[in-house]
């Protein structure tokens, strides 16, 4: 049976501490049985499309894997859950909004990128993001 556990947390300004926040979040949802673990959109960043894209937009970027994966992949494995993030993914000179699929087993499955791209008044998302080239992969 399927346990899911839906996280959404506030951000600070520290990256560094909402991946802490996001990691004890697991530790407890899967403490309480949930083996199916997802987070919000830009979980671990303040909602930056929020503002018009400026020069360092490829800073917030990383790479899958990369640093974030790196970190919740080991947690997977270690509690055998399946993760779902989300975060400004950096690919080939290109930016995407990607909810990269870790298995319990600590492998990535894939990646998901967002197809539509809005921009409007507090979505000023086409400034960060390039749309999604994969489809939509069933894991």
């Amino acid at each position: 049976m399927t346990k899911i556990a839906l996280i959404q947390q506030p951000a600070s300004g520290s990256r560094g501490e909402n991946i802490n926040k996001g990691v004890a979040a697991i530790r407890e949802a899967a403490g309480n049985g949930a083996n199916l673990l997802c987070f919000s959109e830009l979980a671990f960043d303040r909602f930056f499309p929020a503002q018009p894209a400026g020069p360092d937009r490829d800073t917030l970027a990383e790479t899958i894997p990369g640093p974030t994966t790196d970190v919740f992949t080991a947690l997977a494995r270690e509690l055998e859950v399946v993760i779902v993030l989300n975060f400004l993914e950096m690919d080939g000179g290109k930016t995407f909004d990607s909810s990269p699929v870790i298995d319990a087993d600590g492998a990535i499955l894939g990646s998901t990128r967002m197809v539509h791209v809005p921009d409007y008044p507090g979505f000023h998302e086409k400034g960060y993001y390039t749309p999604g080239d994969r489809g939509a992969a069933v894991y």
